[in-house]
C-alpha cells in the first residue's frame, strides 16, 4: 500500500478538480472541470450527474498510469446529499439559491446562537440547516431510512457505499455542530436531522473499498481503499501545518479562491475567546481534523477581483505581469485611486456595504494593480477579525498575485507571511490523511513587502470603510 499512488478529489463551488499522486507526494497527473447548474425540485441544483460522470473519466485515465491505493475526497462547506434506499433522494442544492425569504424568520427562530455553534446566520443557502429545511419543504415526507450527507462524504458513499459523516464539514457555518460541545446543535435535535446524519467518523477514517459499480467503470483495483475526507479549507489548514514553518505555535491559514476563508490555529493549549469573533462580519468558528475550534473569517475575494479587475479569477496569471502592476502601485496610491467594500452583498466584513470606487482608473491594468490593493485590505481585516498573529500562510491561486501578497506582507509588518504552490496546498493536506509524515511537495516562499509606504492609504481605506458599517 506505502508505494501506491492516491488521487485526491476536491469538489469545490466553481470547480472540480481530481489528482493522481505517487507514495512520495509527487504529482502525476491533474484535471479540472468548471462545475455547471442543474435543476432540482423547486431550487437550483449541483451537476452530481455531470461531476460522476467527469470523476469516472479521468479515473479511468489515472488507472491507465498507476495502481491506485486510496481515494481521498474534498469539498465546500456548503452542500449535502440526501440519501434513501441507497440513492438520492433529491439533487443537492447549490447555495446561491437564496429561497423564500418569507420562511427564513421561521427557521431563524430556531437556530442556536452563535455563541454555542460559532455559525453565523448567512445568505442565501450559506447555512447548510436553510437548505435542509427547504429541502425538507419541497422533498418531504422523508422517508424513515434517509440519512444526510455532507459534500465530501457523498462522494465518499458513492464511491465505496458505506455511509459517514465528520466534524470538519459538519463545523464549517452549517448551524448543525456546536463545535465546544463536541456535538449536534439544538435545532438538528428538535428539526429531527440529527438522529438522520450519518455516523460520526474521523476524517482519516478508510470507510472501505470501492465499490464493484466503481470497479467496473474506472478500472480500479479491488482492494482500492476510500477515506471519509474533510472540507477543503480545512485541508489546506492540516496542509500548512505540515510545514516546519508552520507546524508549531499560532498559525492562520488565508485560503484563497472564489472565497479567501481565514482560519486561525492557535499554538496547542493557548485558549481562544469565541466571545471577540463579530457574527455581524461574517466571522465563524470552523472544525479541524481533531474536532479543535479554528475560529474563522471570509469574503468572496474571487468574485470581487472579477468585478473589479475584469479578468477570470481561476486563471490568475493569465496575462499577468507582475512586475509592470507592481509599478504602477505608487502612483494609484498618490491620486488615491481605491475600491472600497464590498462588491459581492452579503458576506464578508463589510456586508451590507455597496462596493464602489473613489477616483476610479480607466486603464485595464490599473484597475487589476488596485482591486490587488484592495484584497490585501480586505484579507488584512479579516485577519484582523481572528486576532492572527505570528505566521500567515497564503495559499490558493492568489498566492501567484505579487500586488495582493506582498501589499498584505506591507499592512502586516509584525507577521511573518508565506506562500505555497498555488494548486498543491488542498490535495497534500488530504494526502496527510494518508501519511502525516508526507513531507510538503515544495518549499513555502517568505513574502517580501513592497518598498512602499501603504500607512496614510489603508488608513484612509479603513476610515472610509468604517464609516460605512456606521452609516448602514
Amino acid at each position: 500500500m506505502a508505494q501506491r499512488c492516491a488521487v485526491v478529489l476536491d469538489v469545490g463551488k466553481t470547480n472540480a478538480k481530481l489528482s493522481l499522486w505517487d507514495a512520495a507526494g509527487r504529482l502525476l497527473d491533474r484535471a479540472t472541470r468548471a462545475n455547471e447548474q442543474a435543476e432540482g425540485p423547486g431550487y437550483r441544483a449541483l451537476d452530481v450527474d455531470g461531476i460522476e460522470a467527469w470523476l469516472a473519466e479521468i479515473l479511468t485515465r489515472f488507472t491507465a498510469q498507476a495502481e491506485i491505493g486510496a481515494i481521498v475526497p474534498v469539498g465546500h462547506g456548503a452542500a449535502c446529499a440526501l440519501v434513501s434506499v441507497g440513492r438520492l433522494h433529491a439533487a443537492p442544492m447549490d447555495y446561491e439559491d437564496p429561497g423564500e425569504a418569507e420562511a427564513r424568520p421561521a427557521y431563524d427562530a430556531g437556530r442556536d446562537g452563535f455563541a454555542a455553534t460559532g455559525s453565523p446566520r448567512l445568505p442565501q443557502g450559506l447555512n447548510l440547516g436553510w437548505q435542509l429545511d427547504r429541502l425538507e419543504r419541497l422533498t418531504g415526507p422523508w422517508p424513515a431510512d434517509l440519512r444526510i450527507l455532507i459534500w465530501p462524504q457523498y462522494w465518499a458513499w458513492r464511491l465505496c457505499g458505506q455511509m459517514a459523516c465528520e466534524v470538519t464539514s459538519l463545523g464549517c457555518h452549517s448551524d448543525l455542530w456546536r463545535p465546544l460541545a463536541g456535538r449536534p446543535s439544538t435545532l438538528a435535535f428538535d428539526r429531527g436531522w440529527a438522529e438522520r446524519l450519518a455516523p460520526l467518523r474521523r476524517a482519516d477514517e478508510r470507510l472501505g473499498r470501492v465499490s464493484a459499480e466503481w470497479r467496473d467503470r474506472a478500472g480500479l483495483p479491488a482492494d482500492c481503499e476510500v477515506l471519509c475526507g474533510l472540507h477543503d479549507s480545512n485541508a489546506a489548514l492540516l496542509a500548512a501545518r505540515g510545514h516546519a514553518e508552520i507546524a508549531q505555535g499560532d498559525a492562520t491559514v488565508l485560503s484563497t479562491g472564489t472565497w479567501f476563508v481565514a482560519m486561525r490555529s492557535a499554538a496547542p493549549g493557548q485558549p481562544i475567546d469565541l466571545a471577540d469573533l463579530a457574527e455581524r462580519r461574517d466571522c465563524l468558528v470552523n472544525v479541524d481534523v481533531a474536532g479543535r475550534p479554528a475560529p474563522s473569517a471570509r469574503f468572496m475575494g474571487g468574485r470581487d477581483a472579477e468585478i473589479l479587475g475584469g479578468f477570470d479569477s481561476f486563471d490568475i496569471i493569465r496575462d499577468y505581469d507582475p512586475q509592470a502592476l507592481l509599478a504602477r502601485l505608487p502612483d494609484l496610491v498618490t491620486a488615491g485611486v481605491m475600491a472600497l467594500p464590498s462588491f459581492t452583498p452579503g458576506v464578508g466584513p463589510f456586508p451590507d456595504t455597496p462596493g464602489g470606487w473613489e477616483n476610479p482608473p480607466s486603464d485595464p491594468m490599473d484597475r487589476r494593480a488596485a482591486a490587488g490593493l484592495y484584497l490585501a485590505l480586505m484579507a488584512d481585516t479579516i485577519l484582523d477579525l481572528v486576532g492572527s498573529r505570528e505566521r500567515l500562510l497564503i495559499e490558493g491561486r492568489f498566492a501567484e498575485a505579487q500586488v495582493f501578497v506582498r501589499a498584505l506582507a506591507t499592512l502586516r509588518p509584525r507577521q511573518q507571511v508565506f506562500v505555497s504552490r498555488a494548486q498543491d496546498d488542498v490535495p497534500y493536506g488530504a494526502l496527510r490523511l494518508l501519511d502525516p509524515s508526507l513531507p510538503p511537495p515544495s518549499p513555502l516562499i517568505r513574502v517580501a513587502p513592497l518598498a512602499l509606504d501603504l500607512t496614510d492609504y489603508a488608513q484612509a481605506w479603513r476610515r472610509r470603510a468604517s464609516h460605512e458599517i456606521t452609516h448602514t
